[in-house]
């Protein structure tokens, strides 16, 4: 066994996941992204049960950890009891740690997430709201939805009369109070953290490919490539 399985196994969700795999392949059945990409959870099970060091590694900066979708289709199924989805929680975990996800394209994409999603959330309270979604980065939504957020407030307010407003109600506007405790939250349990890591290791990558930093012209590279050999 080697350190990567050491450090796999001080994070709660490995040891809830990995009990004895006999590579019966129910998983892979189950499993909506194997329909989709080429990836097969009873194969990355073995990888990690055999602890080798280089194969680990090799999954940390693989594509491979960040196809899964997490819909855990593969936990009620598992006849030993194991959850493949646990597993590559603790995997992409270590990655984001180790700084390995920006070896791969699916990997580097966790900046985009991070400055999305994840600072929407210390922002608004949300993972994400209707004006976060800008028609200029989402060209696909048409004109119409162009429409609907020049005119959000007429016509969210229809649905959710407290929609960017302080009080009870969907879409409402999250208090100061409620942000800051939000924000401690992040930092107590190692959000921060982890968001500052994810900043540090792509602004590395992406001087290394060539870009000033991890500015926006990296992020739209994140955002938009797609190799086409993920299937």
């Amino acid at each position: 066994m080697g350190k990567y399985i050491d450090l796999l196994q001080e994070d709660v969700r490995f040891k809830e996941g990995l009990k004895a795999c006999m590579n019966c392949g129910v998983c892979t059945a189950v499993c909506p992204a194997a329909a989709f990409y080429n990836y097969d959870p009873r194969q990355l099970i073995s990888i990690v049960q055999r602890g080798e060091d280089e194969d680990i590694e090799a999954l940390l900066k693989s594509d491979t950890i960040w196809y899964c979708g997490e819909c855990m289709s593969c936990r009620p199924r598992c006849p030993r009891g194991n959850t493949p989805g646990y597993i590559i929680q603790s995997l992409r975990t270590l990655s984001q740690r180790l700084g390995f996800f920006v070896e791969s394209e699916k990997g580097r994409q966790q900046l985009a997430i991070k400055r999305t999603i994840g600072e929407n959330i210390l922002r608004t309270g949300y993972c994400l709201t209707p004006l976060a979604i800008r028609p200029d980065m989402h060209p696909e939504q048409g004109t119409v939805w162009r429409w609907i957020v020049e005119h959000d407030q007429d016509i969210f307010r229809q649905f959710t009369p407290s929609y960017c407003k302080v009080g009870a109600g969907a879409l409402r506007k999250t208090t100061d109070e409620t942000l800051a405790e939000l924000e401690r939250i992040f930092e107590v349990t190692g959000g921060k953290a982890m968001f500052d890591s994810i900043e540090h290791h792509s602004d590395r990558k992406a001087r290394e490919m060539g870009y000033n930093g991890a500015d926006e012209e990296y992020f739209m590279d994140v955002y938009t490539h797609n190799s086409n050999q993920h299937y």
